[in-house]
C-alpha cells in the first residue's frame, strides 16, 4: 500500500481547501495511507477528516528556518518509509524535511528555489487553476494533466459526544435553533464585517428565535464584546473560550452561520452548515467555501461591488472600508433568507 506524507498549509482554511485533493489520492490509488505534517493549530481538523491516518505535529514557527531541528526530524520520518511527498506550501523551507527524509518521489510547485529539493513539479497556471482548492487538487494528477472536475466536497468527522461534553461545559441552550456568528479573521482587519452590522444582524436573529453565538480566537475576545454590547446582549460572545476542535464542535451545532472570510468560514463548510460568507477586500473567486458549489448548495456570498474590491490588503488602503461598511445587514438578511427559505423577503 503506497504511503504518502502530505505536507499541509499553515493556515487553517487552506488546510480545508486541501481535502479534495486527500479525497481524489484515495479515489486514483484506492489502497493509500495519508499522513500529515502539519502546524499543532490545523490537527484538529486534519485529525477530522477521514482521509488522514496520522497527523505529525510539526514544531516550526512561520517564518523560523531552524535547519538542524528540519534534519533531524526528516531523519526521523525517513524511518516511515514513505514512497511520495505532496508539499502544499510553496515557499523553500516547506520542501527541506522530504528531501531530507530521502522520500523518493517529492511533488509540488516550482514555488521558491525549490529546484532539486523536489523532483516533480508542477507550473502553476492561475488562468487555468483560479481556485486555491483546484491548485491543490491538481498535484494528485501529473504534471501538465486536465484536472477532473468537479472537485470532491469537503467533509469533517464530528463526534456528538465531544459536541455535548463542549455545550455542556460552556453552559449553552440548544433548545432554540443556533446562529453562529464568526466575526474574526486572522489575515487582518479588511477582513471583517462591522460590529455594528453584526451586533444589529443578531437582534434581528434573535427576534426570530435564535439563540446567536459568537465564536473566534482569544484575538476576537474585544470585538466578540463590542457586538455583544450593541446587541443588547442578545449574544453569547465565546471568543476565546475555545480552542479550534471546540469550535468545530460548536459550528456543527448551527442551523446558520454567518462569518467573514475566514477558516471558520471553511469549517461551516466542510460542516455542510448552511453558510452566509461576507466578502469584502477578498475575493470569492479565489477562496469560496466549497459548499457553495455542493448539489444543492449550502452557502451563499455576501459582498458589494466596488471598484477597489477586491484589494486582498490587510488593512483598508483608502481608509474608507467601503466594501464592508456598505455591505448592509439588510443585505446579509436577505442572502439567509434566501437560503433558508428560498422566495423569502424579510424586512429589517
Amino acid at each position: 500500500m503506497p504511503r504518502i506524507l502530505i505536507v499541509a498549509p499553515s493556515w487553517i482554511g487552506d488546510t480545508l481547501l486541501a481535502q479534495p485533493l486527500l479525497r481524489r489520492l484515495h479515489e486514483k490509488l484506492g489502497r493509500v495511507s495519508l499522513d500529515a505534517l502539519a502546524p499543532p493549530w490545523c490537527g484538529p481538523l486534519l485529525e477530522r477528516m477521514p482521509e488522514i491516518d496520522a497527523v505529525i505535529s510539526s514544531p516550526f514557527a512561520h517564518g523560523e528556518l531552524r535547519l538542524r531541528e528540519r534534519w533531524k526530524l526528516g531523519r526521523e520520518l525517513a524511518q516511515r518509509h514513505y514512497d511520495q511527498a505532496i508539499v502544499l506550501p510553496n515557499s523553500f523551507k516547506s520542501a527541506l524535511i522530504p528531501f531530507f527524509a530521502d522520500i523518493p518521489l517529492r511533488t509540488g510547485y516550482a514555488g521558491e528555489f525549490r529546484y532539486g529539493l523536489l523532483n516533480l513539479m508542477h507550473k502553476l497556471d492561475p488562468a487555468k487553476l483560479p481556485l486555491m482548492a483546484e491548485r491543490y487538487a491538481q498535484l494528485a494528477e501529473k504534471p501538465g494533466a486536465e484536472l477532473p472536475r468537479p472537485l470532491p466536497q469537503v467533509q469533517l468527522q464530528v463526534d456528538p459526544v465531544n459536541t455535548a461534553r463542549t455545550t455542556a461545559r460552556l453552559d449553552l441552550d440548544r433548545s432554540r435553533p443556533v446562529a453562529v456568528f464568526c466575526p474574526g479573521a486572522e489575515y487582518g482587519p479588511a477582513k471583517r464585517w462591522p460590529a455594528q452590522h453584526y451586533a444589529a444582524l443578531a437582534r434581528e436573529l434573535a427576534g426570530r428565535g435564535y439563540a446567536v453565538w459568537l465564536i473566534g480566537s482569544g484575538k476576537d475576545v474585544q470585538v466578540g464584546e463590542e457586538i455583544r454590547a450593541q446587541s443588547d446582549g442578545v449574544c453569547r460572545n465565546l471568543c476565546g473560550q475555545t480552542d479550534l476542535a471546540a469550535a468545530i464542535d460548536l459550528i456543527s451545532c448551527a442551523k446558520l452561520v454567518v462569518s467573514n472570510d475566514s477558516g471558520l468560514m471553511h469549517v461551516a463548510a466542510a460542516l455542510g452548515r448552511p453558510l452566509v460568507a461576507l466578502y469584502g477586500s477578498s475575493s470569492p473567486a479565489h477562496t469560496p467555501p466549497l459548499s457553495l458549489t455542493a448539489q444543492p448548495a449550502s452557502a451563499r456570498i455576501a459582498k458589494i461591488d466596488i471598484a477597489c474590491s477586491p484589494c486582498f490588503a490587510r488593512t483598508c488602503p483608502l481608509n474608507h472600508f467601503k466594501c464592508m461598511n456598505d455591505l448592509l445587514p439588510e443585505q446579509v438578511l436577505a442572502e439567509i433568507d434566501a437560503l433558508l427559505e428560498p422566495g423569502a423577503s424579510m424586512k429589517m
